[in-house]
């Protein structure tokens, strides 16, 4: 459970800043699961901190499987980004290009979200066969 309170509480703060209202509910509920450790046999897993309130100890914020999570979750978190960004830089490309070249008798495209879709798929399918391999940065936006 403690470990439970702890990931909860980074992946909050780890998008919030530490005084947001999120941040803080996450805050309230671990420092109580914390105040219960020591008599549930948990003392090693947490540790005082400033103002007498409690916080995870090393050994908890350095336990292999809390390391592990935080590891997948940073590294789904950047695809899931990566992919979704490159898919709506795209889409709004096309949508531009065709404004520009839009012919009466042409098919109606895609709704939105079905071409993002598409994108993504597009993209998923590139970054599961090759990961980062082909990736090119181009600085100064896209042509």
């Amino acid at each position: 459970m403690l470990e439970l309170a702890y990931l909860g509480r980074w992946v909050v703060a780890s998008r919030k800043s530490e005084d947001a209202p999120p941040t803080k509910r996450y805050d309230d509920i671990a420092q109580k699961l914390y105040e219960l450790a020591s008599s549930l046999g948990c003392a090693d897993l947490v540790e005082e901190r400033a103002g007498g309130l409690l916080g995870p100890s090393a050994k908890l914020e350095e336990n292999e499987h809390v390391r592990e999570f935080i590891g997948e979750f940073e590294n789904d978190t950047f695809w899931s980004e990566l992919v979704t960004r490159l898919a709506e830089g795209d889409y709004a490309a096309e949508q531009a290009k065709r404004a520009l070249a839009e012919a009466p008798g042409v098919e109606p495209p895609p709704t939105p979200d079905e071409r993002l879709k598409q994108i993504e798929d597009t993209y998923w399918d590139e970054f599961e066969k090759h990961d980062l391999a082909n990736v090119i940065v181009l600085r100064g936006g896209r042509g």
